[in-house]
């Protein structure tokens, strides 16, 4: 995995099975978080609040994108701002701790690299034969390949269609 180049930020709740949840964090990842067992390897905040989200199905499908993160909008604890005014404050998880605790999603992973290796093998050309072909350099096709480095889409355009001769289609479901 390459490294965080920012702080990471839950943009969008993918999927709910049961306790898991699969996340889009803005590195453009997906993973999938058992809350069930972070709870269990987390043991700090309040078990109360922890105890209430997993009491059942339906309080735990509550759950939604709130700023950066995921939280339980019903689910939390009353304090006082600094007018001593009463404020709810909804249970919400640090996002870099729900990254950390994740696995990648695989039915959502998109392996760029893989995908333009296994093409260049299987038209019996070299890096350097496809990067001099899509004027990019050797060592570009092998961070790519090696998952070392992102592409922008013109340039994975070039890498297909003049590299590989080849159409690029993108298909959005």
């Amino acid at each position: 995995m390459k490294g965080l180049r920012s702080i990471p930020r839950v943009l969008k709740i993918n999927k709910i099975d049961g306790f898991k949840l699969s996340l889009l964090f803005n590195n453009g990842q997906s993973r999938i978080i058992d809350i069930e067992q972070f709870f269990r390897d987390s043991p700090s905040g309040r078990k109360e609040l922890r105890e209430q989200i997993l009491s059942n199905q339906e309080i735990f499908d509550s759950v939604e994108v709130m700023d950066t993160t995921i939280g339980w909008p019903g689910i939390g604890i009353y304090s006082k701002d600094q007018n001593g005014e009463s404020v709810f404050y909804s249970y919400d998880i640090d996002p870099i701790l729900l990254f950390k605790a994740g696995t990648v999603d695989e039915d959502r992973k998109i392996d760029i690299g893989e995908k333009i290796k296994s093409l260049r093998l299987q038209l019996g050309l070299t890096q350097e034969e496809l990067a001099k072909k899509s004027g990019t350099s050797k060592h570009y096709i092998s961070r790519l390949e090696n998952n070392k480095s992102d592409i922008e889409v013109m340039t994975l355009k070039k890498i297909i269609e003049a590299g590989f001769n080849k159409k690029l289609s993108l298909e959005i479901k």
